[in-house]
């Protein structure tokens, strides 16, 4: 049963790309280092940690095998070391066009190569040392500023984004990093771009590019002026401030961010907690008190649904649904059954949730009818990047159709109708299904899709056909796969 509440920081797992493109790659055998690999996967993972005692010096960790990167003092590299040892210490130094140097801190020299011809011995620094780091996790998260504990939200009235939020509540919390000319982005839910002078733009131009820096496992973003982003004033605006060194102001984590759904009944009302500690389906509007946050437990695939109160929902005497937990616990799982644009959710009595005739929730009915169905809409991602097993959905160069093996994404936008989902890719076209299957995204006009939300971080889109979209073994994405599993399940 999972104990966890509903933040969770993300653990930052990236990739280490060189001059010519390629991936530096940890391999099994003999714990060789190269740089061959073209796209990022499981052996081209790493996990920056802090060196214990140190307050400059890192640790590079192989994320699939465990191991660390060292290098000797005769150049020779590896990824042998089950704990670290001095030779895997290293400094890493950003440049101005984003990149990183690594250097060994104990025999000074920087580490670099092409191919197999990797080492750590230069006593310069050439394009050979330079890499340029792709950050590995979904980009869709919720930032918070580790001096003030507040989320970063983007303040339509003053346009502007500020870090003064308890909680990362509703659509205006989603931050997504885009990945531009080797520095980072911040984007907000209205797909503008965060310049560092605290305004918003529609172009992501270069004051509003970041390069990158860890400390400590937190992450800072430096601006072109070498100037980092911090809350600034009582409102906590987003902005470049004076420090050209990261302090604690200057820090933030990324916490996943977990689907925020709204649901309406059968009455056309949305599911609301204004009224008191009872879940009914009793008002006209979605606001904070309709919206709740919806995590699915890894093992039973069961989902929890939390309030903007605090509470979990949880089963009650007599079949009632109260936001009231505070923990997990059984009576707080709900499992879902997806039945076409309508959903229905079954108690841990065993029964169906299902709205009474004053519209309050309560789980007492053994079949699904109409008043055991709800449409539930996914409200926190306005713009969308889906990751498959293979790598991102991207556009595919010169073509209408879409790629799912891309170390790179592009940003979908989405739209909502009675139970389904409308996509909205590059240029305004909208995805659609042809007669083999094959997803395009240059449609004139809206396809509805479905989407299923299955596991924990994934979901699965069904087509028009009946049939749910995976990525084939040519790349391209295709709606022909018949169960919700495996391929067919995308990180969002």
């Amino acid at each position: 049963m999972p104990t966890n509440g509903p933040h969770q920081v993300l653990k930052i797992q990236f990739g280490l790309v060189n001059a010519t493109d390629r991936y530096l790659t940890a391999e099994n055998f003999g714990f060789k280092v190269n740089a061959a690999a073209l796209s990022l996967k499981r052996k081209q993972l790493w996990v920056l940690e802090p060196y214990p005692g140190h307050s400059s010096a890192v640790l590079f960790r192989s994320s699939h095998l465990g191991r660390y990167l060292a290098a000797k003092e005769d150049g020779r590299v590896s990824c042998e070391a089950e704990q670290p040892g001095p030779d895997c210490r290293f400094l890493v130094r950003p440049q101005p066009d984003g990149r990183w140097v690594l250097q060994s801190e104990p025999h000074g020299r920087f580490f670099g190569g092409t191919e197999d011809q990797l080492s750590c011995f230069a006593t310069a620094i050439s394009p050979a040392e330079l890499w340029t780091v792709h950050l590995a996790i979904h980009p869709q998260a919720h930032l918070l500023s580790v001096s003030r504990r507040r989320y970063v939200h983007l303040c339509p009235q003053e346009d502007e984004m500020a870090a003064d939020s308890n909680t990362p509540w509703g659509v205006d919390a989603l931050v997504t990093l885009t990945f531009q000319n080797r520095r980072y982005c911040l984007r907000a839910r209205d797909s503008r771009y965060l310049r560092s002078d605290g305004r918003l733009v529609w172009e992501p131009e270069a004051h509003a590019c970041y390069t990158l820096e860890f400390k400590a496992g937190k992450l800072a973003f430096k601006d072109c002026d070498g100037r980092y982003l911090a809350p600034v004033g009582p409102a906590g605006t987003l902005r470049a401030g004076r420090n050209l060194r990261p302090s604690k102001d200057e820090l933030f984590d990324l916490e996943e961010s977990h689907p925020q759904v709204v649901m309406v009944a059968a009455n056309r009302r949305y599911v609301s907690v204004r009224q008191g500690v009872n879940v009914s389906a009793n008002q006209d509007e979605e606001l904070d008190h309709e919206t709740f946050l919806m995590q699915i437990d890894g093992e039973t695939k069961k989902c929890t649904f939390y309030s903007s109160t605090g509470g979990y929902w949880t089963l009650v005497t007599h079949g009632g649904i109260q936001a009231t937990a505070t923990q997990v616990s059984v009576n707080t799982m709900f499992e879902m059954e997806w039945r076409g644009r309508r959903v229905a959710l079954k108690a841990s009595n065993g029964r169906y949730v299902c709205m009474k005739k004053n519209g309050q929730l309560t789980a007492i009915s053994d079949f699904v009818g109409n008043d055991e169905e709800f449409t539930l809409k996914l409200i926190n991602r306005p713009i969308l990047v889906l990751r498959g097993l293979d790598g991102f959905v991207c556009h595919r160069r010169g073509s209408n159709q879409l790629d799912t093996n891309r170390s790179v994404y592009d940003v979908f936008h989405l739209s909502f109708s009675d139970g389904a989902y409308q996509i909205r890719g590059r240029g305004g076209g909208f995805w659609n299904t042809g007669s083999h299957g094959t997803v395009c995204s240059d449609g004139e006009r809206a396809e509805d899709f479905l989407f299923e939300f299955r596991e924990r971080g994934r979901l699965a889109i069904r087509a028009r056909s009946g049939k749910y979209l995976r990525g084939g073994a040519s790349g391209l994405l295709r709606a022909d796969a018949d169960a919700p599993a495996g391929v067919a399940l995308w990180e969002y």
